[in-house]
């Protein structure tokens, strides 16, 4: 009998300390899930806050201000204001798995957009100009016509965006 008993109390611990083992990796398991939906939701939020910055870098004034034109031609500035908006806009594309494909598409409407008006200001230019004409007749284009100044209206939207997130 004494046998019987002591298997009987082993037995029990053992099925206690199982189910005791049971509740505790259950308990992780919740953590663990927790902590990923939290790192889920972060991506996005990361994403948009990334994007908002390549707006704001490959908005056509932050770009002037940025890159002086003192001792260059206007060709040379454009292809080098062309190469900065590409390289950005390449360094973030990977965000778009994280964000509404519709704020996708305005930013890379942005892009394409302002590398346009680049382009077709640079054709407008005589030959011999500098990078100075070039960054004063963008500028004299976006102050007459404000609807070409895109970055303003994209930057908004994925603001909304990401407030929606939060």
């Amino acid at each position: 009998m004494d046998n019987t008993v002591l298997i009987t109390v082993l037995v029990a611990v053992f099925i206690a300390s199982m189910a005791g083992y049971l509740i505790y990796l259950q308990r992780r398991l919740v953590i663990y899930e927790k902590q990923q939906t939290k790192v889920a939701s972060t991506l996005p939020l990361q994403a948009y806050e990334r994007l908002l910055l390549l707006t704001d870098r490959i908005a056509l004034p932050n770009l002037i201000n940025r890159n002086t034109a003192n001792a260059i031609s206007a060709i040379e500035l454009q292809v080098l204001y062309t190469k900065i908006i590409r390289e950005e806009f390449d360094f973030n594309v990977t965000q778009q798995m994280y964000i509404n494909p519709a704020s996708w598409k305005a930013v890379k409407n942005l892009k394409e957009k302002n590398l346009q008006i680049i382009n077709q200001i640079g054709l407008q230019l005589p030959a011999d100009a500098t990078g100075l004409d070039l960054q004063k007749a963008i500028m004299q284009y976006l102050v007459s016509n404000p609807s070409a100044a895109l970055h303003d209206l994209v930057s908004e939207a994925l603001s909304y965006e990401a407030k929606q997130l939060l």
